[in-house]
């Protein structure tokens, strides 16, 4: 069965979703008109749609009522669960339900009880973490190759060559790097805001955000200035910019300087370089690509997205739609959609990257 086959399929439940929207559109019509004064509209408002999300979370025909909103939301004739892949690769989402590994042709399989997760450079391994513990994991199997005890981890990123590594994490909000085969743990640096960053190819040059919004790279340079609400930092594949994103900006570095150059875009909630170096972001409910200093829209519908990944080779990108529980995979003109993303992950994950697959066939 084709991808366009699989997109038109129809959920089993979406007429019983349709007499129930039917239902609650048809008795709002038909309501009693009540004169209040406006504070008091507003607090009946919120007392009805308390008491519908309640509805909708105890009884079936309510459970019905939130999935016709989210189909409102969301991409019509999306798939009902995630069949395969538009592009080859390996993805690694993770999240509530532990870290997962995707392959194109739909499968899945999960790793462990991770709540955050990175690939190694080149996809041989996956860095995962829990609350207290940080593990280098073999994505094949899910077989943990070594680990460390450490408190509060978040943010595990591997770095370096294929034959030479490091990890960065933080523990306890304090930055740490440990080698690819899990000795010489050791703490580099005070507070860190963000995840940290590698430069691509390179175990020694690790960007990263002080407490104070300075941006840093290992060993090189800090900036002047103090970035306010930073969201994330990205490098593109050649290692020549490194990318901050924050709430009110994007700013590109040159590595060798220092130097800043800001491109004024609020609202930034994603980055990501493809391997041949576009960048592309989300901006509320858009997906945005830069050609130059100007990005153009290639995508946008009526809830937030969040989170975004390139395919290895380029041609797509995927992001997602949590309002209504989607995925959403965009390569061109293309749009394709997968529905109930909560029910197969146990839990909505993030994108923690998509990457060749080592070992195709």
């Amino acid at each position: 069965m084709n991808v366009k086959r699989l997109l038109e399929r129809v959920p089993s439940d979406r007429e019983a979703e349709e007499r129930a929207w039917s239902v609650v559109r048809a008795a709002y019509a038909e309501r009693e008109h009540v004169h209040a004064r406006p504070r008091r509209r507003l607090m009946l408002a919120a007392v009805a749609l308390a008491v519908a999300v309640s509805a909708a979370a105890l009884s079936p025909p309510g459970r019905a009522v939130v999935n016709a909103v989210r189909r409102t939301i969301g991409i019509s004739h999306a798939a009902p669960a995630l069949f395969r892949m538009p592009a080859p690769g390996r993805l690694l989402v993770s999240g509530g339900g532990g870290t997962w590994v995707v392959a194109m042709d739909g499968s899945k399989r999960r790793l462990g009880d991770y709540t955050q997760a990175a690939w190694s450079p080149h996809g041989l391994y996956v860095i995962a973490a829990t609350s207290n513990e940080i593990a280098a994991i073999e994505p094949s199997d899910g077989s943990v190759r070594w680990s460390l005890a450490r408190p509060k981890v978040a943010f595990p990123r591997w770095g370096g060559s294929r034959t030479d590594t490091r990890i960065a994490y933080l523990s306890d909000g304090r930055l740490r790097v440990v080698a690819g085969d899990g000795t010489g743990d050791a703490a580099e640096a005070g507070t860190v805001r963000i995840a940290p960053a590698w430069r691509p190819g390179d175990r020694r040059q690790l960007a990263f955000v002080a407490s104070d919004g300075q941006v840093l790279l290992l060993g090189a340079w800090r900036s002047s200035h103090r970035y306010a609400e930073p969201r994330s930092l990205v490098w593109s594949p050649d290692g020549k910019s490194l990318l901050l994103v924050t709430a009110r900006q994007l700013i590109l570095f040159d590595p060798a300087s220092g130097h800043a150059n800001v491109l004024r875009l609020r609202d930034v909630s994603a980055a990501a370089f493809s391997r041949r170096g576009q960048l592309a972001v989300v901006r509320r409910n858009a997906l945005l690509l830069f050609d130059g200093e100007e990005p153009r829209t290639v995508f946008s519908t009526r809830g937030r997205l969040r989170g975004l990944a390139w395919s290895p080779n380029g041609r797509w990108l995927l992001t997602t739609l949590p309002s209504a529980d989607q995925w959403i995979f965009v390569g061109g003109r293309r749009v394709l959609a997968v529905s109930h993303i909560a029910r197969q992950f146990g839990g909505t994950p993030s994108l923690d990257g998509w990457v060749t697959d080592p070992y195709p066939g």
